[in-house]
């Protein structure tokens, strides 16, 4: 029997889960076993997964899980130097260079385990069967706008936290506005096509800031891209991968310069195919805000868990888009996880 081992989440300010109650449910009729870790900071709670019949174990026990199960979370495991022994699915960022990929690659050599990286998991049109993309960019563009919020008051962002929906986040951030009276940025989208983009979109369309929607058309030629220059938020909503153009370079002038606040939804700072160059490192909620220019300021936001800022809504709805596939765990000849698994060995092979 397939076993599908549920982990709890070990990173600070990470509320989501990949698979409702509900779904847990639809597993096990379908003949899967399934495990839930207790979690006292899941959004969903212990009490909802204890109804469903299905095993409850303590958190943070999943390296004595059977060898054969799946383990699953979202975000990563804790950096150690422990081997892996058994197939994780989660968001790894390991397939691109990153140093901390690197160090997880060689945990997993060391243990025989496997990597099925959700970022990797794949339909046969090579699109990805399950993302988080849109809250991401929902949530993206409104903390770059507390950004530029905070900018217009001489200062830099504060906190951010988590909000129990999109109406009360939606709340907070007109408040900040209206605060300000009339005046709105202008913003920069590029990715607008994709589930990120229609994110930004969303919010910026619920807060009343004009967006210039940029994909792969607008930036075929290559760069430079003065026009970033000349908006006031920039938000770069593709995902990196060889031979994307850099649209915001290190020599990134002070003047002439209208953009102050980048939101770098994207949020892969430290792969050799950021098309950002003015940072090397990600935001947090603690310090949502990076300054990497003084006059006029310049500030990057890049949090890599922007979904957990609306942890119910992004989880349902990501849980929603995965359930086929987890479905589909069991079959050895399904087309997304046989392909996940190759593109992990094709990895692991170079380490």
């Amino acid at each position: 029997m397939t076993h599908l081992w549920v982990r709890a989440e070990q990173r600070d300010n990470e509320a989501r889960v990949g698979v409702t109650p509900e779904g847990v449910q639809t597993l096990m009729q379908a003949g899967i076993d399934v495990t839930v870790e207790r979690s006292p900071t899941r959004v969903i709670p212990d009490a909802d997964y204890i109804r469903t019949g299905c095993r409850m174990v303590p958190g943070h026990s999943w390296p004595d899980a059977p060898r054969d199960a799946f383990v699953f979370g979202l975000k990563e495991l804790p950096e150690e130097d422990s081997p892996l022994v058994h197939r994780h699915i989660m968001f790894g960022h390991a397939f691109k260079g990153q140093p901390a990929g690197l160090r997880l690659l060689r945990r997993f050599r060391a243990g025989g385990g496997a990597l099925y990286d959700l970022e990797y998991l794949l339909d046969d049109t090579g699109r990805r069967v399950a993302a988080f993309g849109y809250w991401a960019g929902y949530a993206g563009a409104a903390v770059a706008l507390k950004c530029w919020t905070a900018q217009q008051r001489q200062g830099i962002a504060t906190p951010v936290r988590p909000y129990d929906s999109s109406t009360h986040m939606l709340a907070d951030l007109q408040g900040e506005l209206v605060g300000l009276g009339a005046h709105r940025p202008i913003a920069l989208i590029i990715g607008a096509l994709g589930r990120v983009g229609q994110g930004v979109a969303d919010l910026c369309t619920a807060m009343g800031v004009p967006t210039t929607c940029w994909d792969m058309a607008e930036t075929a030629h290559g760069g430079p891209f003065p026009e970033i220059l000349a908006h006031d938020l920039f938000f770069n909503c593709i995902l990196a991968r060889p031979g994307t153009p850099v649209f915001v370079p290190p020599s990134t002038p002070h003047s002439p310069r209208k953009l102050t606040v980048i939101g770098d939804i994207a949020c892969d700072p430290d792969s050799d195919f950021s098309p950002i160059k003015v940072y090397d490192r990600t935001t947090t909620w603690d310090a949502p805000a990076l300054r990497v220019h003084d006059t006029p300021p310049l500030d990057v936001t890049a949090i890599d868990n922007l979904p957990s800022m609306l942890p119910l809504e992004s989880s349902q709805d990501y849980a929603e888009q995965l359930l086929p596939t987890l479905l589909a765990l069991h079959d050895p000849h399904s087309s997304v996880w046989t392909r996940a698994r190759a593109t992990f060995d094709t990895h692991l092979a170079r380490v």
